[in-house]
This record gives structure tokens, C-alpha cells and sequence, in this order.
């Protein structure tokens, strides 16, 4: 059984000083035993060195970040690297998040650069994928994100996809307040698991994990857990709470018992 993955994206929220407070909160409220699952959180590049601090060596929490680029270094304004993110503790990167996509004209030639990069450096990549809303509407959605897979991860070895997971996040849920049904989110998952397996193996795609992320709250992540085709969930507005990203924490460690 895939180990659940919840990861908490930040965006473009708090400071330093505040990320580290919120940290403090959230090691006191996060459930005694929660093995059965990974939690991650991605601040702001300008909090990576506060929350890594607070964190220390023996949290339960890991460290990502929410985006990087492709070049080790360089005349780069502006951009943060593999290494840099490794240095500072990172394990996960996301990568190919719509807002980037759709706000900053990501295209997917970089995302694939992008995701070799982290590889290269032993960073796992949260590839985010996911339709419009007027691509679902014509029917097209198990297009997109055949497309967006094989743009973002053909020419892998098996082991590098393996190192990969894939969050579905359909753009008209993200930060909208509508979440996907459970029924749609799974069906999602299917094709992406499908289509992994065509472009890799059966055996790779059955070990990958694929996230739901769009508008993820307490309320709603114990009904998409209940499939086995969702392997956790990438969060935005909800981890900023701390009791918010905590509920959701304990429903993840009760939905999947180790050993199940």
C-alpha cells in the first residue's frame, strides 16, 4: 500500500518570523502517532531557513519548496536552484502548479526541465496537473492530462518516474471552493494511473502517488481518501490554520492504518 502524502502549500503567505511561529503551533497540535504518513510543507523561499530551524532533525514534518528552476546556477535573477533547495533541507519541489502555469506562462518544456533538475539533484518533484473548467466541460479532461504527462515525464527511466508524484489538481477547484466529487477525483486518478503505466510500466505506476489537490479542507478529505486511488492531498487555504492542517493530518492517519 502507497504511504499518504499531505502536503501543505504556502504560497505567497507569511514571513519568516511568522512561519516559524505558526511551525511552533503546529508540532503541538499534530497527532502523537503519525507514521502511517508524510507530511510536508512548502513556505515561501523566504521562510525555508526559519521553518528548517524550528523543524529541527527530528520532526515528523519535511520540507519543500514551491517551485525552482532548471540551471545548477547562473545569471538567473530572480530564480532558486536544485542545490540551493537541497542545502536547505528540502526534500519535495513543486512543480508545474497551475498558478504558474497560468499567471507566469510556464510552459511544458520547463516543467520537464524542471523535473529532470530536482531529480538530478534527489529532490522529489510534485508534478501538478489538471484541466479548465471548459475543458472538463467538453469532455476533454482524460486529453489534458494524458498531455501533460507525457509533456512533463516521457524520456524517464523507470527509476527516475518512480521518484515522481503527481498531484491532480484541476484548475477550476483551486482556491475556488469547489472541490472535485469524490467520483470525479477518482476517475482522474484512474487515467493518470493508466497513463503512467503506459508510459512507464504497470509495476512503476502502481508504486507512484497521485494527490488531489483543490480546495481540501477538513470537511472533505476524509471522503477522498476513501478511495485507494488517492493518495493524499497537495493543500492550499487549509494548511494556513494550523488547527485546519491538523484535523486533516489525524483524518490521513486514520484513513490508511499501517500494515492496510
Amino acid at each position: 500500500m502507497r504511504t499518504l502524502l499531505i502536503v501543505g502549500n504556502w504560497k505567497m503567505n507569511k514571513t519568516a518570523s511568522e512561519a516559524a511561529t505558526f511551525v511552533r503551533q503546529l508540532n503541538q497540535h499534530l497527532p502523537g502517532n503519525s507514521t502511517g504518513i508524510e507530511l510536508v510543507i512548502a513556505p515561501p523561499f523566504t521562510a525555508l531557513e526559519s521553518v528548517r530551524q524550528v523543524l529541527g532533525p527530528t520532526s515528523p514534518i519535511q520540507l519543500g519548496a514551491q517551485d525552482m528552476f532548471w540551471e545548477d546556477h547562473g545569471a538567473y535573477t530572480g530564480e532558486v536552484s536544485a542545490p540551493m533547495l537541497k542545502d536547505l533541507g528540502c526534500r519535495y519541489v513543486i512543480i508545474g502548479h497551475s498558478e504558474r502555469r497560468t499567471l507566469f506562462g510556464e510552459q511544458s518544456d520547463g516543467i520537464q526541465k524542471k523535473v529532470r533538475a530536482a531529480l538530478k539533484h534527489g529532490l522529489r518533484p510534485i508534478l501538478c496537473i489538471g484541466e479548465s473548467l471548459i475543458q472538463r466541460d467538453n469532455g476533454s479532461t482524460d486529453d489534458v492530462l494524458t498531455q501533460q504527462l507525457h509533456d512533463s515525464l516521457s524520456g524517464l527511466t523507470g527509476k527516475a518516474m518512480a521518484e515522481v508524484t503527481v498531484a491532480y489538481e484541476p484548475i477550476w477547484a483551486i482556491g475556488t471552493g469547489k472541490s472535485a466529487t469524490t467520483e470525479q477525483a477518482v476517475a482522474a486518478h484512474r487515467t493518470i494511473r493508466r497513463v503512467l503505466g503506459a508510459v512507464a510500466s504497470s509495476a512503476i505506476a502502481d508504486g507512484m502517488r497521485i494527490l488531489y489537490g483543490g480546495s481540501v479542507t477538513p470537511q472533505n478529505i476524509e471522503s477522498l481518501l476513501a478511495s485507494d486511488q488517492v493518495d493524499g492531498a497537495l493543500i492550499g487555504g487549509a494548511c494556513l490554520q494550523v488547527e485546519s492542517f491538523a484535523t486533516i493530518a489525524k483524518v490521513a492517519s486514520a484513513a490508511r492504518p499501517i500494515g492496510v
